[in-house]
């Protein structure tokens, strides 16, 4: 059922990153040149295709100017329980 789910989100992932391309108004070959893949890596990406590198993925967020803002979204120290935790954070960095 945890997989499910994983697949679930992945396909809604890959969905909004093609809603950026569509909302950015930009052709899938657009933004494979940008990333450098190819249109079917990306047509993949779109999909959220679990076997797709993480590199691959991160190039397409760059692509199309979203990169920082995905990284931002999983900063720890933006949400409340992060915050509230941040003393292991540092601990943990420091070893």
């Amino acid at each position: 059922m945890a997989g499910y789910h994983i697949e679930r989100q992945m396909a809604e992932f890959g969905a909004h990153i093609r809603g950026w391309r569509m909302v950015l108004n930009l052709t899938a070959q657009q933004v494979s040149e940008r990333a450098d893949i190819t249109r079917d890596t990306l047509r993949r990406v779109e999909k959220g295709d679990p076997g797709v590198g993480f590199g691959n993925v991160a190039q397409v967020l760059r692509a199309l100017g979203i990169l920082d803002i995905a990284v931002h979204a999983v900063d720890p120290l933006e949400s409340d329980v992060g915050r509230l935790r941040a003393g292991n954070l540092a601990r943990k960095r420091a070893r």
